[in-house]
């Protein structure tokens, strides 16, 4: 879609012609697939969702003087020469989540996640966070990805007694949690939504679909965008994302991030002349863009996104509620590191 405007743009000198790679979630095929887009002279790339699969071509990209644009959601902690990062950190999502936890809910947590770096890191910093508030976690558990028995764990939580859970699982694993433990509070008589809630960072919108109806409801996600967001340039965006994508998947924050990685792309490429790096990392330092949650700059130094401050949504059955962060605004902020 981002592709497709900057070659409608009758004053830009500069043709995206896309060449789209799947590896269909298989780590191994990342590497391949990168080195195959550096052996047809790309050297420019958007892509990789899992942290794990950032991490396996990371170094290609450094070994071939190439740059990632890595439009996802992830952990932080990280910053490489050969990559620009457009999703969000930490500070971006999860220590606002927080906020909202402990002053709506309590500070008494339950964490579980998937047995990975995105799991293990969520954990840890909403574990530091919540400790420094006065809080506690309760407990963490991790499954390896895929995994879908929570028995165990779903009788701990109800031994532990929790304020609320936060999830890191990622993928059937998430979706298989969300409707075994609302299954699991109903047959005990407990309305799961007020008295545990779930809340995410990484519950994408065209997840919804894949929880099922009789669990969808109520749960809580963090992120800087949602479709919802009612801005004139963010319908807009909608429109033109549902007339491109009419089968879907629907739109997500990763597909906004990865537009607004492209459309930065783009300007670089214009400015720098060239698609060789350090030209392009030149270009695209400090560079604002306007994108469907606000207007997006990139930090010079640590080459993340300063993104706008995020919202929470609650999943609904008609739709989604968005909820505005009240008490503690976020301004736009770089990766957490430290």
């Amino acid at each position: 879609m981002a592709c497709a405007e900057v070659n409608a743009d009758p004053h830009s000198p500069v043709r995206l012609d896309p060449l789209v790679i799947d590896p269909g979630c298989e780590l191994s095929a990342y590497a391949a697939g990168v080195k195959t887009m550096f052996d047809r002279g790309i050297r420019q790339v958007v892509g990789c969702y899992t942290s794990s699969s950032r991490k396996e071509v990371i170094p290609i990209f450094e070994k071939c003087d190439a740059l990632l644009w890595y439009p996802t959601h992830y952990e932080g902690f990280e910053s490489s020469a050969n990559v620009v990062y457009t999703g969000t950190a930490p500070n971006h999502h999860l220590s606002p989540l927080i906020d909202y936890l402990v002053s709506r809910f309590g500070r008494r947590a339950f964490c579980i996640g998937s047995n990975y770096i995105w799991g293990w890191e969520s954990n840890r910093v909403l574990r530091e966070d919540i400790t420094q508030r006065g809080g506690t976690v309760l407990a963490e558990r991790y499954l390896a990805l895929g995994d879908t028995d929570f028995r165990s764990i779903i009788e701990a939580i109800f031994d532990s007694g929790p304020d609320f859970v936060f999830n890191a699982l990622v993928g059937r694993s998430a979706y298989a949690f969300f409707r075994e433990f609302r299954a699991a509070c109903t047959a005990r008589g407990i309305d799961q939504k007020s008295r545990y809630p779930i809340a995410s960072c990484n519950l994408s919108e065209p997840e919804r679909s894949e929880i099922g109806l009789d669990a969808i409801d109520g749960h809580l996600s963090s992120s800087v965008y949602f479709s919802s967001i009612d801005t004139p340039i963010n319908r807009a965006f909608v429109a033109g994302y549902n007339r491109m994508f009419p089968e879907g998947p629907a739109v997500s924050a990763e597909a906004e991030a990865a537009y607004i990685a492209t459309k930065f792309l783009a300007v670089a490429l214009v400015e720098a002349g060239t698609d060789e790096l350090q030209s392009v990392k030149a270009a695209v330092r400090s560079k604002a863009f306007d994108a469907p949650q606000g207007r997006v700059t990139i930090d010079p130094e640590t080459m993340h996104a300063y993104l706008m401050r995020p919202v929470c949504e609650s999943a609904c059955r008609a739709g989604a509620c968005v909820i505005p962060f009240s008490c503690r605004s976020m301004r736009r902020g770089r990766w957490r590191g430290g």
